[in-house]
């Protein structure tokens, strides 16, 4: 086959032709991994100015010797050099990709917060039809933060509301790297300079959010998403017996009562009948009521 410069397979050995080191085999690069721990730690660790070679010391440390270990020393260098320092770069490069966006449509808004090395704390924008919508469909407003970016480590939030058509439409996303008081004033601010506050607002129990509401929205109707809360029900009476009877009877009375007194009537009916009273999470459900309780929201909708 030399004249026409191709090689025939003539004989396949599937064998390997030298003993295998059973004991090094976590050194192949298929059983090389950095789990979501050891990654964590490596980005904390680099914003600490600690080097490279501590870090992976720490590492053998924690489990008495490196074989135990699914990566090396070198992995945790390529890491930093591939993700942590590059995210600078993916920050930037997300900056001008909203600048492009603007340049394309003026209608398009955006704004960002940058930490002092310039890499994206938070950001908010929202095109034409988003803000167009908003006009329209902002009476009920889902704010959903329950995304997490792992690669960038930033949460993503969503404003999504309904159109007349019953459809979800998306009016403006998000990127946070923190979920705090001021981080979710920041936000809702930037809501408001592109697009009117909304009527009312849900969202999951987060007490940032609800007290960053009251500062900019202090007009909004706040609401807890009653499935968000319904959810957490087997977690919270996982150490009750009966838990699924228990966990039954809330969801018929959060669900079948039609009266401000039958409800509070039949929520004190039911934490006396399984002992309850004593319970923190179930005392501060009913303290906030007003904000997840159909029966207490309905003069709003």
């Amino acid at each position: 086959m030399k004249d026409v410069g191709l090689w025939t397979i003539s004989k396949v050995v599937l064998n390997h032709s030298h003993p295998r080191c059973l004991d090094q085999t976590e050194m192949l690069k298929q059983h090389m991994e950095l789990s979501m721990f050891v990654r964590r730690t490596i980005k904390t660790n680099e914003e600490a100015k600690i080097r490279p070679s501590k870090t992976y010391q720490s590492f053998v440390a924690a489990t008495d010797n490196h074989r135990e270990l699914s990566f090396i020393e070198k992995d945790v260098r390529n890491y930093i050099t591939r993700e942590v320092r590059n995210i600078s770069e993916q920050d930037d490069s997300k900056g001008k990709y909203l600048l492009r966006m603007k340049e394309k449509n003026q209608n398009f808004f955006f704004e960002l917060n940058l930490e002092g090395d310039r890499c994206i704390k938070h950001a908010f924008w929202a095109d034409a039809r988003s803000t167009a919508a908003c006009e329209y469909f902002r009476d009920v407003v889902s704010f959903d933060t329950t995304y997490n970016i792992n690669r960038y480590n930033m949460v993503l939030g969503s404003f999504v509301g309904v159109n007349h058509h019953g459809q979800l439409t998306l009016l403006g996303c998000a990127l946070m790297k923190n979920e705090d008081i001021q981080s979710f004033k920041w936000l809702f601010e930037c809501c408001h300079r592109c697009m009117k506050a909304p009527k009312s607002m849900l969202n999951d129990q987060c007490a940032s959010i609800q007290r960053a509401i009251e500062l900019c929205m202090p007009t909004t109707i706040h609401r807890w998403y009653i499935w968000h809360i319904m959810k957490k029900i087997p977690h919270k009476l996982n150490g009750y017996k009966r838990h699924e009877e228990i966990e039954q009877k809330m969801s018929h009375v959060v669900w079948n009562t039609y009266t401000k007194e039958a409800f509070d009537r039949k929520w004190n009916d039911f934490l006396t009948k399984y002992s309850l009273g004593g319970n923190k999470w179930f005392s501060e459900l009913y303290k906030d009521q007003h904000i997840w309780i159909l029966v207490y929201l309905d003069h709003h909708f």
